[in-house]
C-alpha cells in the first residue's frame, strides 16, 4: 500500500472512531438531556400518549385522564378543582408537576417498578398503558365545609384522625384551577401562570402544608405541657401580673390591659380557658426554655420539614436568646412559626391520650386494574405527654371551649377542646397589620374524633385574643361537625 492510500485509511479510522465515540456520547452521556428537554416532542407525545392514574377521594375521581381529539391524546381533568388544589397539585406542559401530581408521579405516570407486570402484560395483549392511581384519607364532608368556610379568605383548613394522623381535609384559601395550568394550549396556559403567580394573595401557596405564621396563644398548648411535665397541676396557682416586667427588659399586658384573676395570680387552668398573656409569659420562663423547647420538639416544632408525601414546611420555636424572648415565645410571638398542619398535630396528640401519631394523606396506592399495591401504615411520632398528664391538659383544652376564648367551637353532643390564638405580625416593612386569627382543637367523639386547625389572615383586631374566637372557632366546629354528621349518617 503506497504512503497517499494509507494516509486516506488512517484518516477514515480516526474519523470513525470519532464518529463512534460520538454515538455513544449521544446516546449514553446525554440521553437523559435530550429525553427530558421541553424542546423533545416526541417524549412530549409519549408522556401524553397513555392515561396518568387518578387521585381518588372516596370512590371519586378528583384528577383523572380523559382522551382527547387532538394531538395530545389524554388531558388532565380536575374535577372541583379549587376545592383539593392543595392537594393535587398541577400535571402541566409548561410548568411540570406539582402537589401530589408531582409526589406520586412515578405511580400515576406507570413508571413505578411495581406496575412492570402490568406494562408486559399490555405490551402483549396490545391494551393502552395505564398508571397506577391513589385513594387519599380525605372525607368529602369535612373538605367541602373547610374550603366554603374559607369563602376566599386568606388562610388555611387542616383536620386530622387523631388516632391514625390520616388527613380528614386540607383546604387553603384563595385557591386555584388546576385545569388552567394543565390545558394543551401553551399561550393559555402561561397566560394563567402569570396571573396567579403575580396574584399579591399567593392562590398557589399551599398554605395548609408550606405557609408559615406566628401562632399566637396557640403555643400556651405546648407551655401548658411542659408546666404539666414539670409537676403543675391545673389547680396550681401561678403569677398572672396585669404588667408582667420582662426579665431581660421590656413588658407584657393583656389585652385592653385586663387582669387575670386577682391581678397577680391565677391558676394554671384559669389562665388558659381566658388565655392570659402575662401568666403563660411568666410560665415559660418559670418553665424554663430547655423544657419549653424540648416540649415543642415533641409536638413536632423541630424545625424540620417533613412530607406527608406533599412536603410540609417545619414549624419552630426560633432562636431565643434571653428570658424576654422566651416570655414572648411562650405566647407564640417573636420568632415562633407554625404550619396549620402543625396546629392540627398539637389538638391531635392531646386527643389521642398524648400519643402523637405521623400524619399521611394516601391511604391506597392501587395497580391500574384499583388492585391494591400497598396501604399507608399507621406511625407512632411521639408521646408528647404521659396519658395521665393528658388528660389534665385535655381538662383545661375543654374548658377553653366550654367557658373562654372557644365557646363558639362548641357542638351540642360532642366533647369539644381547644385553643384560640391571636397572632400579631406585620409587613416587609415592619408596619403592623391586624392579627391572624387562629383556632385548634378537636372533638373527642369516641367513634370518629377529629382535630382541626384553622388559621385566617389578619383576621382580627391587634391585641384582642378574640379574634380567635369570633373568626376561626366557628369555621372550626363546622368542619368537625359536618365530618362527624357524616360519619355517623346523621
Amino acid at each position: 500500500m503506497n504512503r497517499p492510500i494509507r494516509r486516506v485509511a488512517i484518516a477514515v479510522g480516526v474519523l470513525m472512531v470519532a464518529l463512534l465515540l460520538n454515538l455513544n456520547f449521544v446516546q449514553v452521556v446525554k440521553s437523559d438531556a435530550y429525553r427530558n428537554n421541553q424542546n423533545n416532542k416526541r417524549v412530549i407525545l409519549n408522556e401524553y400518549a397513555n392515561p396518568r392514574g387518578s387521585i381518588i377521594v372516596q370512590g371519586t375521581p378528583i384528577a383523572e385522564s380523559v382522551p382527547t381529539k387532538d394531538e395530545l391524546k389524554y388531558l388532565r381533568k380536575y374535577p372541583n378543582g379549587p376545592t383539593y388544589a392543595d392537594l393535587t397539585g398541577w400535571y402541566s406542559l409548561v410548568y411540570d408537576k406539582n402537589g401530589l401530581e408531582e409526589a406520586e408521579d412515578g405511580l400515576l405516570s406507570g413508571r413505578d417498578s411495581r406496575l412492570l407486570g402490568s406494562r408486559i402484560t399490555d405490551l402483549l395483549t396490545g391494551r393502552t398503558p395505564k398508571g397506577g392511581s391513589i385513594s387519599l384519607t380525605l372525607n368529602k364532608a369535612a373538605q367541602q365545609a373547610a374550603f366554603k368556610g374559607l369563602g376566599g379568605r386568606r388562610g388555611a383548613v387542616v383536620a386530622l384522625d387523631p388516632r391514625t394522623g390520616a388527613l380528614l381535609a386540607a383546604a387553603s384559601s384563595p385557591s386555584y384551577d388546576p385545569a388552567v395550568l394543565s390545558s394543551h394550549n401553551l399561550d393559555s396556559i402561561q397566560a394563567a401562570y402569570k396571573k396567579l403567580s403575580r396574584d399579591t394573595d399567593q392562590p398557589l401557596l399551599p398554605r395548609a402544608f408550606q405557609a408559615s405564621y406566628p401562632p399566637g396563644s396557640v403555643m400556651k398548648v405546648i407551655v401548658a405541657a411542659a408546666a404539666l411535665r414539670a409537676g403543675r397541676k391545673p389547680t396550681t396557682v401561678i403569677p398572672a401580673p396585669t404588667v408582667y416586667d420582662l426579665p431581660d427588659g421590656g413588658t407584657m399586658r393583656n389585652f385592653n390591659g385586663e387582669s387575670c384573676g386577682n391581678g397577680k395570680t391565677t391558676t394554671l387552668i384559669a389562665a388558659l380557658t381566658i388565655s392570659c398573656n402575662t401568666a403563660f409569659g411568666h410560665l415559660g420562663v418559670d418553665v424554663g426554655q430547655p423544657a419549653v423547647e424540648d416540649e415543642a420538639n415533641l409536638f413536632g416544632m423541630d424545625g424540620q420539614d417533613f412530607a406527608v408525601p406533599l412536603t410540609v414546611s417545619g414549624s419552630t420555636m426560633g432562636q431565643i436568646g434571653n428570658g424576654s424572648q422566651l416570655a414572648q415565645s411562650s405566647i407564640g410571638q417573636f420568632n415562633v412559626q407554625m404550619t396549620p398542619l402543625q396546629a392540627a398535630m398539637i389538638a391531635a396528640a392531646v386527643e389521642n391520650d398524648g400519643t402523637l401519631m405521623q400524619p399521611y394523606v394516601v391511604q391506597q396506592e392501587l395497580a391500574p386494574d384499583l388492585s391494591v399495591l400497598k396501604t399507608t401504615e399507621t406511625h407512632v411520632l411521639n408521646q408528647v405527654l404521659p396519658s395521665d398528664l393528658d388528660k389534665e391538659l385535655q381538662q383545661m383544652m375543654e374548658s377553653v371551649v366550654k367557658n373562654g376564648t372557644g365557646t363558639k367551637a362548641q357542638i351540642e353532643g360532642e366533647t369539644v377542646g381547644g385553643k384560640t390564638g391571636t397572632a400579631d405580625n406585620s409587613d416587609a416593612q415592619g408596619r403592623p397589620l391586624p392579627p391572624h386569627a387562629w383556632f385548634t382543637g378537636y372533638a373527642a367523639d369516641p367513634e370518629h374524633p377529629i382535630a382541626v386547625a384553622v388559621v385566617l389572615e389578619n383576621a382580627g383586631v391587634r391585641g384582642d385574643e378574640s379574634a380567635g374566637g369570633e373568626a376561626a372557632a366557628p369555621l372550626a366546629r363546622d368542619v368537625m361537625k359536618a365530618y362527624l354528621d357524616d360519619t355517623s349518617g346523621r
